[in-house]
């Protein structure tokens, strides 16, 4: 079982808040496209044969590419690795680029699951923001992937933002239930160094991030998922009838991916690794046969300290069975004396393992310290 992220570096236009890689210039984008094709030649035996359940367009923006485009990428994919029977292929996508016909191609091309940038259903907040769409845009956009089709449809929304009250954020919630979408990822707006948003706070044009507010906004969050028939599964990630997201699953269920294009990660269970972050020298490397890319291969430390951060968000936790396999006796040692420490309402401890209850998973974070190797 492994998975494969492709990362498409294009967007329309700067969200305010955003710090992933991406370029608003689309000149080299034919040849991106040709040389992440070239990447996966070049790394075809990187996932050792392992089946790929899992292929995930994310930037940037994916719907910003044609038909023609994905047809590409995807055929190479599947010429490239052995692919499971129930695939999921899913595809990241602004609301603006989501017209009927758009939909209709994406559906044609077998992708099975969406992935859409809504953030806010308040024009308020989307300007703040810098989106590039507005509220009827998302609302029509969903109504129009389910009519399609698109069943399995998953879409963002950011709490904690100056600009949205908590009245705002309970109507945001309303809206999303009132269509019908199986899944949810929900994040608190983040302040990210060299963002518009971290210049519009420093010059005193914005004002700074609110905790309390944050906070009272993912309470909300959590007493409708209660009352709405929904699961959290991961601490950002939310669904029903177990339509969870399985590539994002896999990242937390130490399972090898590769990722492909500028500043994509691949994880092989040994080392990390990840790509340029420039478009331009990705290309060059490409074309050279010498992919730029730094390395970084994992110490059990390292990979235990990944475990922990990874499992600990979500509603499985850490599993005695995993220990057993991935580390030595030494640090499992360490593990149930670490964990025999932590306050006993922050975490649920039974046969099987370990897990923080979901009205602690915001608290996730000191759990993992007292986990931590010093």
């Amino acid at each position: 079982m492994a998975g494969i992220y492709i990362h498409i570096p294009f967007c329309k236009q700067a969200c305010s808040y955003c710090d992933f890689h991406f370029s608003t210039n689309l000149k080299n984008r034919s040849r991106i496209i040709e040389s992440i094709i070239q990447e996966m030649i070049m790394r075809q035996n990187y996932l050792e044969e392992e089946p790929i359940e899992t292929i995930y367009f994310g930037g940037g923006t994916p719907s910003l590419l044609t038909k023609k485009e994905l047809d590409v990428v995807l055929n190479q994919v599947y010429k490239t690795f052995p692919i499971a029977k129930e695939v999921e292929v899913c595809l990241e996508a602004n609301p603006d680029d989501l017209n009927k016909q758009k939909l209709i191609d994406l559906n044609d091309l077998e992708i099975n699951r969406l992935s859409i940038g809504v953030q806010s259903f308040h024009n308020e907040d989307l300007i703040f923001m810098n989106r590039a769409h507005n509220s009827d845009e998302a609302k029509t956009c969903i109504k129009t992937a389910q009519d399609v089709g698109f069943k399995n449809i998953s879409i963002d929304l950011i709490f904690g933002s100056q600009t949205t009250s908590n009245q705002m954020w309970e109507e945001n919630l309303n809206v999303f239930f009132s269509l019908d979408i199986p899944h949810l990822s929900s994040y608190s707006l983040t302040l990210e160094e060299k963002t518009k948003l971290d210049y519009l706070i420093k010059t005193g044009k914005a004002n700074k991030l609110d905790e309390d507010k944050n906070f009272q906004q993912y309470l909300i969050l959590q007493d409708s998922i209660d009352n709405n028939g929904f699961e959290q599964y991961e601490l950002s990630n939310y669904c029903k009838n177990q339509a969870i997201s399985k590539h994002n699953t896999s990242y937390w269920s130490h399972v090898k991916y590769l990722g492909l294009g500028p500043s994509a990660h691949s994880f092989n269970l040994k080392e990390r690794q990840w790509n340029v972050s420039n478009n331009s020298l990705y290309i060059k490397g490409i074309a050279e046969n010498n992919l730029a890319f730094e390395k970084e291969l994992l110490s059990e430390r390292d990979r235990y300290h990944d475990y922990l951060i990874t499992r600990l968000r979500t509603k499985w936790g850490i599993l005695y069975k995993d220990l057993e396999t991935l580390f030595s006796k030494q640090l499992i040692e360490h593990f149930k004396n670490k964990s025999n420490l932590i306050n006993p309402e922050l975490v649920k401890k039974e046969s099987s393992g370990i897990k923080i209850p979901r009205q602690h998973l915001f608290q996730s974070d000191e759990v993992i310290r007292s986990l931590w190797l010093d």
